[in-house]
């Protein structure tokens, strides 16, 4: 047993949060990184012998899906270790700095196949229409396949981003098998670039949602499903609560907030009874586990109990 780990442990009344995470999406990960690594060569090569944008930003995509994959599979695992003598709050974050990364690469990727794109459709390049739309075709079911798997596990932001690549592949699967089909029959190569960066634009939106949530956690922002100031309107509501300041509240982890703060009060010797209340409309109002709150007589701050 750890040696600080009676530092860490929870006792009735405590929070039930234990600051590690089950390891509800490993398998699910395991699993898509797997079959998206398998995948991920072969149209690489593919893409670059057709010398189809569409299928090489297809190949980039998948080749990125297997990375943020295994960084969602890793953050997971690193998830689950329980809180340290270092990290008292363990690794819950481990998620959105997962997905943050993801977010980043994806832009990258986005960023890429558009200077490409713009690049073709200035000057056309020969495709491989036939090439294109049989490989395209595989990756179109490899990646329908993932991402059902994926789906199952709605609560984790880290693998919701790794959805967000795995959904791009499967749109940028569906372009280049339209551009090979369109290539194919009709010899019009702009299709191959002009599909790409409609793809590309789609993505856009979904990765920046992607980024603005997971740096909103890592900056320790108010949860999304949390009103700041009616948190603090109804903590001061509560009989035997005279006013509430350096108030906090954050998520340790995906959908786990904590809230701390100084409550000010007018007898000390109820402080105990009017905790309780405190604690039991936090949770009941706003799903609020873990709180830890000082209490002071009114109009003496600073004086702990």
């Amino acid at each position: 047993m750890n040696a600080t780990s009676h530092l860490h442990a929870h006792l009735k009344g405590d929070a039930k949060y234990k600051h590690q995470r089950a390891d509800r999406s490993l398998a699910i990960l395991a699993w898509a990184v797997g079959l998206t690594l398998t995948f991920a060569g072969v149209e690489v090569v593919a893409g670059f012998m057709a010398n189809s944008l569409a299928l090489i930003s297809d190949a980039g995509h998948m080749v990125t899906d297997a990375a943020s994959l295994g960084l969602a599979l890793f953050a997971q695992l690193i998830a689950k270790r329980p809180p340290s003598s270092r990290y008292s709050f363990g690794f819950g974050r481990a998620e959105a700095l997962a997905a943050f990364i993801n977010g980043l690469v994806m832009l990258l990727v986005i960023g890429w196949i558009v200077f490409e794109a713009a690049h073709r459709f200035a000057q056309p390049q020969a495709v491989q229409g036939g090439t294109v739309a049989g490989v395209a075709a595989i990756g179109l079911v490899v990646n329908v396949l993932v991402a059902l798997v994926l789906s199952k596990d709605r609560e984790s932001m880290n693998t919701r981003a790794a959805l967000v690549h795995v959904l791009g592949d499967m749109l940028g699967s569906v372009a280049a098998l339209l551009a090979g089909i369109v290539i194919y029959y009709t010899g019009w190569m702009r299709i191959d670039p002009l599909l790409s960066l409609l793809v590309s634009l789609l993505l856009l939106k979904s990765t920046v949602g992607i980024l603005r949530e997971s740096g909103h956690h890592l900056m320790e922002g108010v949860p999304d499903d949390i009103d700041y100031e009616e948190v603090g309107d109804d903590l001061e509501g509560v009989e035997g609560v005279s006013s509430v300041h350096d108030l906090h509240v954050w998520d340790m982890a995906p959908g786990q907030p904590a809230l701390i703060g100084h409550v000010e009060v007018p007898d000390l010797q109820h402080w105990p009874a009017t905790l309780k209340a405190i604690r039991a409309m936090l949770l009941e109002k706003h799903g609020i586990d873990h709180v830890t709150l000082q209490a002071e007589l009114a109009g003496k701050q600073g004086r702990p109990q």
